[in-house]
């Protein structure tokens, strides 16, 4: 029998384990060759396009969507949730179906935030505030974390509610075992010498020093209009918002207002804020944590700023920041 040329080898090695089914030992026994030769002949097969290998884009889901914004942002993480394909009427009409995106951002920032902690027992986690992340909170049960830190990014709000950063902390810190820390002063203070006197304060200049430098951030984003959390909850006024938004701001984080580009705008309230600066957020892994069509603003100029290492997003707003990028129209038709 004549000597099989690299071309028959690469072909019957091919045939074998992706038409026959047979694994890469059982392929190097039938063809009397070694595995390394035949993980070789499988490469090459690939590479010079004997072999082609397509994904029914029906299986996908959002993943296309997922890697188009993870590419386009920088991003080392991007977690799409199902898209409902949820119109403005379909929320009006149905309460449970409008809560479904807080509701599967929560839960998909709590399957991530559980592997973290899996990773790494003894982090440290800064949290930020808002819904979603007490949302995230109420999925962590049963985790065991003893050697873990949660601290919140920001001063507290002045309203009790599931969401205040104080709230976010103690909830994650009785769920997990691990210790709490929270910065005992507002969110906002009164004036930026108020911010001044209180950053000076032991207790806050320890916690401080500690949500700096957190492995992981977990962050939420804000919209600016009478809508978002921040009005609802009183905690800036109907003159804020309009100066804010004149100023060109588009969104909040910890109370950092920020512009279209993601940068701090020129504001007396950015200089009143008890939080973590957007810098410090840029050296932890930070996961923006985002859901909502009426969010897409400020999420995408958010991710513009450099501040996040991945997001976690739930799927119709996903599609919608996906919007136009490369990859992504394939994905959008099914």
């Amino acid at each position: 029998m004549s000597r099989m040329t690299e071309g028959q080898l690469m072909s019957r090695a091919a045939w074998l384990y992706y038409v026959g089914g047979l694994n890469q030992e059982q392929t190097s026994a039938r063809l009397g060759l070694t595995r390394a030769r035949v993980n070789r002949l499988l490469q090459q097969a690939r590479e010079t396009g004997l072999v082609a290998i397509t994904v029914d884009r029906r299986d996908l889901g959002l993943l296309p969507v997922e890697d188009a914004i993870r590419r386009e942002y920088g991003l080392d993480h991007c977690i799409a949730t199902p898209a409902l394909g949820l119109t403005a009427a379909d929320r009006a009409e149905n309460a449970a179906l409008a809560e479904f995106p807080l509701r599967a951002v929560g839960s998909a920032a709590a399957t991530f935030l559980r592997d973290a902690l899996a990773a790494k027992p003894d982090a440290v986690v800064g949290t930020g505030w808002g819904r979603t992340l007490a949302q995230m909170a109420r999925h962590m049960a049963g985790v065991s974390a003893p050697k873990a830190r949660f601290i919140s990014l920001m001063g507290s709000l002045t309203a009790n509610s599931a969401f205040n950063p104080f709230e976010v902390v103690q909830s994650l810190a009785q769920a997990t075992g691990a210790e709490g820390y929270f910065l005992p002063v507002p969110f906002i203070a009164d004036s930026a010498a108020d911010r001044d006197v209180l950053r000076s304060q032991r207790a806050v200049v320890t916690t401080l020093e500690l949500a700096r430098y957190a492995d992981l951030a977990l962050i939420s984003v804000g919209e600016l209009t009478e809508a978002s959390l921040l009005r609802r909850q009183d905690m800036i006024s109907a003159d804020d918002l309009a100066s804010l938004r004149r100023a060109g701001a588009v969104g909040d984080t910890n109370g950092i207002f920020f512009d279209a580009s993601g940068q701090p705008v020129d504001h007396p309230l950015n200089a009143r804020t008890l939080a973590v600066g957007l810098d410090d957020l840029r050296r932890a892994e930070t996961m923006v944590l985002s859901f909502g069509i009426e969010k897409i603003g400020a999420t995408r100029a958010l991710l513009r700023s450099g501040v996040a290492k991945g997001l976690i997003i739930d799927g119709d707003a996903a599609m919608t920041l996906a919007e136009g990028l490369p990859g992504v129209e394939a994905a959008q038709e099914t």
